[in-house]
């Protein structure tokens, strides 16, 4: 029978059957702060092995304002509406800062995006149709559970294709994408329109593309930098001090050069192309990094295409396309030596580390964002509470009379409640990029196998010398002991 349970953190006067420490009865529970400035390591790698640093441009160097993403929904509406012959009525719509999060999959044939775990199953509350979230019963009755069959899955680089049926959003640049899917949805359902999710899927497809192929965006960049651009979270100060530590550089990137140069014009000065050793644009990655048929070719400042035949890559030029292949063999730039940075885990990264074994860093800006609600009192309280009740409920369901069942129900209804709470606090819509409540997101898990680093923004490696390694942390595996008190479980007091 369960009477009474107190829960202390590990400190100084009740001893932890755990961890070996003490606690006084009236201790409060308080957490160390995380600096939303850290590198964070998922593989150990000494800053001091690394000779060659590498760049994409977008959202790595350069990032931003929210305002970009407004204009990419307002024009791929628009396009849909004169070019697609869709209703006038869409323009009603406005793009929604916050309803999306990266990483979400959407399943194009039933026309639902959702949040998927480590272990491919849909985050329930998480599934919406349209702006409106799908119950639970039917996301179960669709599926035949929560649980997504890997064949269905999206294939090796995000996408639906091959038969796959899910698409993953994985590019920062996807977020007014899956915002206007959801409105179209929102639309057609609203009016009883009768409409196939697939061509939706991909009439919105080719229009965020066309925003972004027929340079629209760019001319709109370019002609009002200062609105779009952020300046660049001291990535001068960064590169420079690479430059003056002797460190080669190199920028591959899917952008055009006209819209690069006028960005690092005004990120970091008119010299910036003296910094870099190499400069690659319009890579058209990740085909780069596997396509071996396309060669180099050199771009003059005003955007000519040459024909000469690329011998070297030489510190000044512009070259457009090519491939990994050439590019190691021009550069002898290969293995660990390298440490590429993107903010696109499969296009910039994975086939980097997988094929290559160059060292890669993700650019994760979502992350100080998420930092700073982990380090608010509110989310440290609900933390702190939810894994009680979690270890509470673990201990206490061998309890089997009535009344200990009664006081489990309880805690389980309560553990849900708060469950939802903390995914809000995050994103009202589908929580935090990298969980689900407990598991890590699918998002995270590829996050983990990918990129040896990653921080919010590459001004963090201002905060750090060239000898600097980094560590990942030794988290226990669920069969393993712990062993340091910061790892230790609140302390169980039964009375």
């Amino acid at each position: 029978m369960i009477n009474q349970i107190m829960l202390l953190p590990c400190t100084k006067d009740h001893v932890c059957p755990l961890c070996e420490t003490h606690a006084p009865s009236s201790a409060i529970i308080c957490t160390n702060s995380v600096n939303p400035d850290t590198i964070f390591a998922n593989n150990e790698m000494n800053l001091g092995d690394i000779e060659i640093y590498g760049f994409d441009y977008d959202y790595t160097l350069a990032f931003y304002s929210s305002q970009l993403h407004t204009l990419i929904f307002n024009i791929a509406r628009d396009i849909l509406i004169t070019e697609h012959r869709y209703p006038e009525g869409l323009r009603e719509y406005e793009y929604i800062p916050n309803f999306a999060v990266r990483g979400l999959h959407y399943d194009v044939q039933k026309a639902l995006l959702m949040k998927i775990d480590a272990f491919h199953y849909i985050q329930l509350g998480t599934v919406y149709r349209g702006l409106h979230p799908v119950p639970d019963e039917e996301v179960i009755a669709m599926y035949e559970g929560s649980h997504v069959p890997l064949e269905i899955m999206s294939d090796f680089y995000g996408k639906s294709s091959h038969g796959h049926t899910m698409k993953q959003y994985m590019d920062i640049f996807s977020l007014p994408e899956m915002t206007l899917l959801s409105c179209v949805n929102d639309f057609f359902m609203r009016h009883n329109i009768d409409y196939e999710p697939v061509h939706l899927y991909k009439d919105v497809k080719e229009a965020i593309g066309d925003v972004h192929v027929k340079g629209i965006m760019y001319r709109a960049v370019e002609a009002d930098i200062e609105k779009y651009i952020c300046y660049g979270e001291q990535s001068h100060a960064v590169l420079k001090k690479l430059s003056e530590n002797g460190k080669k550089m190199f920028l591959i990137t899917n952008s055009p050069f006209d819209f690069v140069d006028r960005g690092m014009n005004y990120i970091v000065g008119k010299d910036w192309r003296d910094l870099f050793d190499v400069v690659i644009v319009q890579a058209d990655k990740p085909g780069f990094f596997n396509d071996r048929r396309k060669p180099f070719r050199r771009v003059t400042d005003k955007g000519v295409l040459l024909w000469d035949r690329i011998h070297r890559l030489e510190k000044g030029q512009i070259y457009k396309q090519g491939n990994l292949y050439e590019f190691l063999r021009l550069t002898g730039w290969r293995g660990s030596k390298v440490l590429y940075f993107g903010d696109h885990i499969y296009s910039d990264l994975a086939d980097l580390t997988l094929k290559h074994g160059w060292r890669t860093g993700a650019i994760i800006p979502e992350l100080r964002k998420e930092i700073k609600i982990m380090n608010t009192e509110q989310y440290v309280h609900l933390m702190t509470w939810l894994q009680a009740l979690t270890g509470l409920i673990e201990h206490m369901q061998v309890y089997r009379d009535p009344a200990s069942q009664a006081v489990v129900q309880e805690w389980i209804k309560e553990r849900e409640t708060m469950r939802s709470q903390t995914k809000d606090i995050f994103n009202a819509q589908f929580g935090s990029l990298f969980r689900t409540y407990h598991n890590p997101t699918y998002f995270s898990r590829r996050l983990s196998r990918f990129a040896d680093i990653y921080m919010a923004s590459i001004s963090c490696l201002l905060n750090y010398d060239f000898q600097h390694t980094f560590f990942p942390r030794r988290t226990p595996l669920q069969h393993e002991s712990t062993f340091w008190p910061e790892q230790s479980p609140l302390l169980l007091v039964y009375l």
